[in-house]
């Protein structure tokens, strides 16, 4: 026994030594592959060296790398990995870190956005509001955590969407139908004969309650932050209907005062007694005149001492607001705002909380921080008893009393309403049969001015998110007047959305806006393939010479020019300007690229 032991014990070294040696090397085999595959990704993510936007053809790369698939949902400026790696100061409690916080040039990905695995071309509209491919988005788990309250359902290959939300269990449409009701609009139908059409949903969930306003002429701005429940605002616009990421927080949202007719909380989870009522007053910047506030939630219902004693506190704050309740049933109570300043004026001195400084800009956003005090109408609002818009859908035409505030005539405003129509129907007769009635339908207009490329598409199945850049004249204001939805951008950062929810970008000028303010079309390039969706359109119209500069770089974006007019020669009528219309091919990842035709 002994001897068999001592053998034993003598056998055992060697092995011993095997296994060691063994695991030494696939553990410095494992740390050398995570090292190699850290830094070859970081030189292909990171920096603007492979692109030379205006270089001559040699310098034109012929491939642009792919990101990591791990990158397939990448947000640039609502990254939170990036918000660990740069140990950026935010205050939690305060929602900052799901504000925007954009990377530096030298950190800016440098590669194209893959699909996830299975991606499939978006089901089409209206079919999507109900049913989307699982394999875009996903993510199962609002499913589960959400079964209850019917947000969404998983159905084999697809997600289905019954229409539920955490407060209308039963259906969207019976809850907006009550809405209507309650504010005694005629036939139980929520626009109010056109009158009611700009709504605001924050705390949106997956959209459901814009997405069934949709069917009544509403048009709803849902948003809601890439939060622990993220992916909302993907499922959202993976349906078609508008949403938007950003969250109440300590900036203003992207939006110009009198904005809406309708804002609406349905269990949103948010504290609006915070902070002397910030959030509440940022509300009431975006509401219009006579505008109203729904609030579904267990305070305006709720018996125990806690919802009680908000309760309370809350509606002292509106009436010192000059809110009035219009209407209170079961669970919700919905506030009304005032038509003039009367009341404002009547109020006791020192009353909190106060007026704004008859200097604040109520209309500034980008980047200004949001403010504890109430802002007034304008006088011309004042006088008017309300905005002065006409109801949907002559709002749309008609030119509203807020183009005074630019100098801008009616003669004007009908001049580019008309030269949007005429240019829309150029670039549809140019697209031919590129596109089908249901080809398109979410739209993004880059450079949206007056809204008239998206007024000019009012008979098309779509929408539109209208962008006003953030240094020209903030028309956005003149945009919501016309019954359209849209936000004020700086596209010298990436825009705040998802990968792959766009049909349709239009890039009037703005790439020679971007050469004018220094930044990098390159960067833009990389961000416009990351927003528009595989088989989705682009269309460029700028100067011939930037238009020639952009189609250099479609082989190594995977674009493919299907339309063009007046690129390669001279205007006969000697414009400068010139239309291509890209489409994006369909492609897919594996170990490299697979472009499928």
């Amino acid at each position: 026994m002994m001897t068999r032991m001592g053998r034993g014990r003598a056998d055992g070294k060697p092995r011993k030594r095997l296994v060691t040696t063994v695991l030494v090397v696939v553990i410095v085999g494992a740390l050398f592959y995570l090292y190699s595959r850290e830094n070859s990704s970081s030189s292909i993510e990171y920096g603007s060296k492979a692109l030379k936007f205006g270089a001559d053809d040699s310098a034109i790369p012929k491939t642009i790398p792919v990101c990591d698939d791990r990158l397939s949902e990448l947000i640039p400026c609502l990254d939170r990995n990036f918000i660990y790696q740069t140990r950026l100061k935010l205050d939690l409690t305060l929602m900052e870190h799901y504000e925007r916080h954009c990377p530096m040039p030298e950190r800016r990905y440098n590669c194209l956005i893959p699909p996830p695995p299975g991606y499939k071309i978006p089901i089409k509209w209206p079919k999507s509001r109900d049913q989307v491919w699982r394999a875009n988005i996903p993510h199962t788990h609002l499913a589960t955590e959400k079964s209850d309250q019917r947000w969404m359902v998983v159905k084999g290959e697809k997600i289905v969407f019954p229409g539920g939300g955490t407060h209308f269990h039963y259906g969207a449409d019976k809850y907006i139908a009550s809405i209507a009701n309650m504010l005694n609009f005629p036939n139980n139908i929520i626009n109010n004969g056109g009158r009611l059409r700009n709504v605001f949903d924050v705390g949106c969930g997956v959209a459901s309650f814009g997405g069934y306003l949709l069917s009544s002429d509403v048009l709803t701005m849902s948003l809601a932050p890439n939060d622990v429940h993220e992916n909302q605002i993907q499922f959202a616009l993976e349906r078609g209907i508008p949403a938007y990421l950003g969250v109440l927080g300590t900036l203003r949202l992207p939006y110009p005062s009198r904005s809406f007719e309708l804002a609406h909380c349905s269990r949103c989870r948010i504290d609006w007694l915070q902070r002397d009522g910030l959030l509440l007053l940022e509300l009431d910047r975006l509401l219009r005149p006579g505008g109203y506030f729904a609030y579904s939630s267990p305070e305006a219902y709720a018996q125990d001492e806690e919802d009680r004693r908000i309760w309370k506190e809350m509606s002292t704050l509106v009436e010192q607001m000059c809110w009035k309740i219009a209407a209170k049933r079961n669970q919700t109570v919905i506030w009304v705002k005032p038509l003039t300043n009367d009341c404002y004026l009547k109020r006791e001195p020192d009353t909190q909380p106060p007026l704004c400084s008859p200097d604040d800009d109520p209309d500034a956003v980008w980047g200004v921080k949001m403010k504890t005090c109430i802002t007034r109408y304008s006088d011309q609002m004042h006088r008017a008893k309300g905005t002065g818009l006409a109801p949907w859908p002559a709002r749309l035409t008609m030119p509203p009393p807020r183009l005074a505030d630019f100098n801008y005539s009616s003669e004007m405003f009908e001049k580019d309403t008309e030269y949007w129509q005429e240019e829309v129907a150029n670039y549809w007769k140019i697209l031919g049969n590129k596109i089908k009635s249901d080809t398109i339908r979410n739209v993004m207009d880059m450079k949206a001015n007056l809204g008239s490329f998206a007024a000019a598409l009012k008979d098309k199945d779509v929408w539109v998110m209208n962008v006003v850049p953030e240094n020209g004249p903030n028309t956005l204001k003149i945009i919501f007047d016309r019954g359209l939805l849209g936000t004020v951008h700086n596209w010298c950062e990436a825009f705040s959305t998802y990968p792959r929810t766009y049909d349709l970008l239009h890039a009037w000028t703005i790439f020679s806006d971007i050469i004018e303010k220094e930044c990098s079309p390159e960067d833009l390039l990389i961000e416009m393939d990351r927003i528009v969706r595989p088989k989705g359109f682009i269309i460029v119209h700028d100067k011939r010479s930037v238009v020639l500069s952009i189609k250099k770089f479609l082989p190594a974006l995977h674009w493919v020019a299907v339309a063009m007019s007046n690129v390669e020669q001279d205007s006969d009528q000697g414009k400068d300007d010139a239309v291509l219309i890209i489409q994006k091919k369909m492609w897919l990842t594996s170990a490299s690229i697979r472009v499928s035709e």
